[in-house]
């Protein structure tokens, strides 16, 4: 039975992959947030609530403990908690870990949208989203870091991947498709392993996102 940490847990992504684990598996979740009344009701026989903050290090070492996946749906201040985590997950001797980021961490998005992205996101929240995924990059966790594009709440799943290294495509993503790709990777852990993946919509390209 798969062991799944979802911090940020009232995160609208992580919402979305605690549903599909709920209906579709037999893992037991551990939903780790600031305000545990947020994710009522609970399913006790399954599910186990943690709060707390992701940079308290000591709650979050205990709540890391025995997991097999932490997925990492979290917002702020990005350096930190990527730091933080990396430094539990290596305490507790669990290697496994999704990083959900945005767009540019590599200036890989070409064009008139990657000058956007750059001048709409500002430097400091990008110079941040960077030292975060370099963090994460620079461990010895087995990590998929999904950068994505700018996320819509459309329930249609449809994606396409861009590996490292290569220009970025499309503009938009919907949470559903970033969720589908979060339940691959849970159900086949070997899946896109020390990756950082882009991830759009086919068919979204252009100088904005909408």
């Amino acid at each position: 039975m798969t062991k799944v940490l979802l911090l940020g847990a009232n995160g609208r992504i992580a919402r979305l992959v605690r549903q599909r684990l709920l209906s579709e598996t037999d893992a037991t979740l551990t939903l780790y947030l600031r305000n545990a009344t947020r994710v009522t009701p609970v399913d006790d026989a399954r599910e186990t609530i943690v709060e707390g903050d992701a940079n308290d290090f000591d709650t979050l070492a205990q709540a890391v403990q025995g997991q097999d996946m932490v997925v990492a749906d979290l917002g702020g201040e990005m350096a930190p908690l990527a730091e933080t985590l990396v430094k539990a997950m290596t305490d507790e001797e669990v290697q496994r870990v999704i990083w959900i980021t945005g767009l540019g961490l590599y200036h890989e998005v070409p064009g008139e949208f990657g000058r956007w992205v750059e001048e709409s996101v500002g430097t400091p929240v990008m110079d941040d989203t960077r030292d975060a995924a370099a963090a994460i990059e620079n461990s010895a966790l087995n990590y998929t870091i999904l950068r994505a594009a700018y996320m819509t709440d459309d329930a249609k799943i449809d994606y396409e991947l861009t590996e490292k290294g290569t220009p970025f495509k499309g503009t938009l993503i919907s949470r559903a498709s970033i969720a589908d790709l979060i339940m691959r990777i849970i159900n086949q852990p070997e899946l896109h392993s020390f990756s950082s993946l882009g991830i759009d919509e086919p068919g979204t390209d252009g100088d904005r996102p909408y």
